[in-house]
C-alpha cells in the first residue's frame, strides 16, 4: 500500500502513524530498535500490510493491468492507485476531512522530524509541501504521482503519460478492485492489533 493507506490504517495514533511511514526507510532489528516500542509497532504493521497487500487475490489481478508495462514496478503503480481510491472513498473520506486527515498526519511527522531517518524526511518535505496526500484524490495528483514514481524507477522503459493512460483505461475495473481488496486489509489490520493488545 501507499502512503494514505498506511496513515489511514494507523487510526488516528500518533506512534502508529509514524512508524508506518517511515518504514520503508527502517532496515533490520538493529535499525528497530531506535525507536520507542510503539513506533516499532507501527513499523511491524506496515510490513504486515504490505505482505497481505503483495499475497492477495485482488493485488494480483489489479497487477495485470500494469504489468505489461511496468514489469516488476506494476505493484508499485498499484499500491498508488488503491491510494486514490481510499481518498475518493465517500465511505470513509469527504474533501474536507480527507483535507483534515492529510494535516493531521504531517503535524504528526513535523512533531517528530528530530528522530526520523534523514532519507525519509527529505522525501516527506515534498510529501507536505506538494499535499501528497490530498492530492491523491485528483487526476492531476494522481499523474504528478505517477510521474515522480517514474523518475524513480530505474530500468522502466514506459513513460508515465502511458502508465497513466493504463489507468485511465482501466479506472473502473481498478476501483473494483480496490473496493473488493480494501475492507479485507482494514479487517486484517484491526484483527493483528487487537491480538498485540491481549
Amino acid at each position: 500500500m501507499n502512503y494514505l493507506a498506511h496513515a489511514y490504517l494507523s487510526f488516528h495514533q500518533p506512534a502508529l502513524i509514524t512508524g508506518n511511514l517511515i518504514a520503508d526507510y527502517v532496515k533490520g532489528r538493529q535499525q528497530l530498535a531506535l525507536y520507542p516500542p510503539d513506533v516499532q509497532q507501527g513499523i511491524r504493521l506496515h510490513r504486515a500490510i504490505d505482505t497481505f497487500t503483495d499475497q492477495h487475490a485482488v493485488t494480483a489481478q489489479a497487477k495485470t493491468f500494469f504489468r505489461p508495462a511496468c514489469g516488476l514496478y506494476s505493484g508499485v503503480f498499484t499500491d498508488l492507485v488503491y491510494d486514490h481510491f481510499l481518498a475518493t472513498d465517500s465511505t470513509r473520506f469527504s474533501e474536507d476531512t480527507l483535507y483534515d486527515f492529510s494535516k493531521e498526519v504531517y503535524d504528526v511527522i513535523t512533531g517528530r522530524e528530530e528522530v526520523l531517518p534523514e532519507r525519509f524526511l527529505e522525501m516527506f518535505a515534498y510529501m507536505r509541501q506538494y499535499n501528497w496526500l490530498f492530492n491523491y484524490r485528483g487526476n492531476d495528483g494522481m499523474e504528478r504521482a505517477f510521474r515522480g514514481i517514474s523518475a524513480r524507477a530505474k530500468g522502466l522503459e514506459s513513460s508515465p503519460a502511458v502508465i497513466f493512460a493504463i489507468f485511465l483505461e482501466h479506472y473502473d475495473a481498478l476501483k473494483d478492485c480496490y473496493q473488493a481488496f480494501f475492507p479485507a486489509l482494514q479487517t486484517h489490520v484491526e484483527n493483528l492489533l487487537q491480538n498485540e493488545t491481549r
